[in-house]
Formats: structure tokens, C-alpha cells, sequence
């Protein structure tokens, strides 16, 4: 019942998705998020049942059953949203999944599955008690992006939430007919909250 669960809604192929017991899930995953050192991450991603990074691979590692579905994990010492100059380069500020779909499509439910999957129940219940303090598009936007034809920044709706201990960014590709073929899920640092914010008002 495990795997089939994790199939559903992670983008693995059926070899790489261990049996997990309901202790693991939730006691053992959450070791290494935003605010540890690079080495701390990287040494969790190694050892992640789900994870299972190749060889040679560190603080990204990719996931494919076909080119039509992919999954990807990325940890990065940079704040999410534009690429800025960060003296620390041995803090971790921004762990990032990313689905694309292109069979089943991505939705919202799938994308907060992999953030419990990948960490465990503290940080799902923690993103889900977050508070939204920003969500996009609104009308206005959508207007513009309609009378410019630029259908790829309608398409992008997301939302930034806040919890009691990191902050989450949401975005999902989705068109005005068919279904989302890609999202992705942020956890970072709160700090970084105000910069990621006023980045995507100004998008």
C-alpha cells in the first residue's frame, strides 16, 4: 500500500521506491533541511531511501521513468528566486522539488505528498498550518498577460506560506484548458521570505 501511495504521487520508477516503514516516514527523514551545513545535507541525501542519489550526484539528484516524467531534488546555499551574491556558502537556504508530468499531469496534492514523503509528517503539518501571505495571479496580471500574449506567466499560479518553522513557495504551470504538466515545492529559510516575495510581485 506504501509504494503504491509513493507512485502516485512521486515520479519513481518502481525500483527505487523502498519499503518504507510508517516509522520512517515519519521519525527518520527530516534530518537535514534549510539552516544545516552543506556536508549535513549532502550526507542525508546519500543516505535517503527515496532519494537514492547516482554516483557523483550531491545536493541535486534526478529522478526519470521516461522524458515524459521527471523528478528532481535540489539543495542550494543560495536564497530562492533571483540569483544573488551569498558570502555563506556552507549553509543550506533552499531545498527545491520539481515534478514534470507529462502523462498524469502535477497537482497540488501531489506536490504536498512528495513534501511529506521526502521529510516527514513535522514539515507536511508544518507547511500545512502555514499561513498564505501571498498568491498569484490575480486578475489584474492575468488581464496583462492576456493582452500581451504571454500565456506561460498566466499559466504560473503559485502562492508563499509561511510556517512556524520555514517558509514555503508553491507554483504550478497551470494552462486556461488542460491539465499542469509541471510544479514544484520550495522549503527555505523565513529570512529569505520579503527578497522571494517582492520578486514575484514584480515578475
Amino acid at each position: 500500500m506504501l509504494k503504491k501511495s509513493l507512485l502516485n504521487f512521486l515520479i519513481l520508477p518502481f525500483s527505487l521506491i523502498p519499503w518504507l516503514s510508517g516509522e520512517i516516514l515519519l521519525n527518520s527523514l527530516a534530518k537535514a533541511l534549510p539552516g544545516e551545513s552543506t556536508e549535513e545535507v549532502t550526507t542525508w541525501i546519500q543516505a535517503h531511501p527515496t532519494l537514492r542519489p547516482r554516483s557523483g550526484e550531491r545536493l541535486f539528484v534526478s529522478k526519470s521513468d521516461t522524458a515524459a516524467q521527471r523528478f528532481t531534488f535540489q539543495a542550494s546555499v543560495l536564497p530562492p528566486g533571483k540569483v544573488t551574491f551569498t558570502p555563506d556558502r556552507s549553509t543550506i537556504r533552499t531545498e527545491r522539488m520539481t515534478m514534470y508530468d507529462g502523462v498524469n499531469g502535477v497537482t497540488l496534492q501531489r506536490l504536498e505528498e512528495s513534501l511529506r514523503v521526502i521529510y516527514s509528517l513535522d514539515i507536511y503539518q508544518d507547511y500545512n498550518r502555514a499561513q498564505v501571505v501571498y498568491e498569484y495571479p490575480n486578475q489584474s496580471a492575468i488581464n496583462q498577460a492576456r493582452l500581451a500574449k504571454t500565456p506561460i506567466r498566466e499559466a504560473l499560479k503559485g502562492q508563499l506560506r509561511v510556517g512556524d518553522r520555514y517558509a514555503y513557495w508553491v507554483e504550478i504551470a497551470q494552462p486556461r484548458q488542460g491539465k499542469a504538466l509541471s510544479g514544484q515545492i520550495t522549503v527555505f529559510l523565513k529570512s529569505d521570505l520579503d527578497k522571494l516575495q517582492a520578486e514575484l510581485r514584480t515578475r
